[in-house]
């Protein structure tokens, strides 16, 4: 017996997240650690559909429900918003005990103004560029071991001859 359902639609296997080759492929995404991609995808199964902008998850929650801890989540939150994959819509209020609003910039947004296209901010960042010699930079840094200094009295040092007749590293005797 057939059932009658739209086409596509399979009720049994619930709401999906789509994730585009063009988003997977972006230095944004790629960038991302884990525990930011962990929020990321909590913030979307908090999304119904109608409540983009008002995505409630609080530090506490996420470090519960995702097993990270709140110095984590933190930095999670920050390195998403700073990549462009959510934004801050309504800060939350502690003493009111209420989280912040996020918006995922994936998503269209439903506002009392009207409906609002998903703004991707995801396609704008990009990484920084260090600066040859820089602090940061680990090419800076000296490959070459440092030589020891030469002796500034005393006889001239020399090379270290083997005792044995086997030699070094060949484990063969002459």
């Amino acid at each position: 017996m057939a059932r009658n359902r739209p086409k596509g639609k399979r009720p049994e296997e619930g709401q999906y997240i789509n994730l585009s080759h063009a988003m997977l492929k972006s230095p944004a995404w790629r960038s991302l650690s884990g525990s930011a991609a962990k929020v990321w995808f909590e913030l979307h199964v908090r999304f119904n559909g109608g409540n983009n902008g008002r995505l409630h998850l609080s530090m506490n929650e996420a470090s519960q429900v995702l097993g990270l801890g709140k110095a984590t989540v933190q930095r999670a939150f920050v390195e998403l918003e700073g990549k462009g994959f959510i934004s801050l819509e309504v800060p939350g209020d502690w003493y009111a005990r209420r989280a912040h609003d996020w918006r995922l910039t994936t998503k269209p947004t439903q506002a009392s103004k009207g409906n609002q296209a998903a703004t991707n901010d995801w396609r704008d960042w990009r990484p920084q560029k260090t600066i040859r010699g820089s602090d940061t930079d680990p090419s800076a840094i000296r490959m070459v071991p440092p030589q020891n200094p030469r002796p500034d009295c005393g006889s001239a040092t020399e090379p270290v001859r083997a005792n044995s007749a086997v030699r070094l590293g060949s484990g063969m005797e002459h």
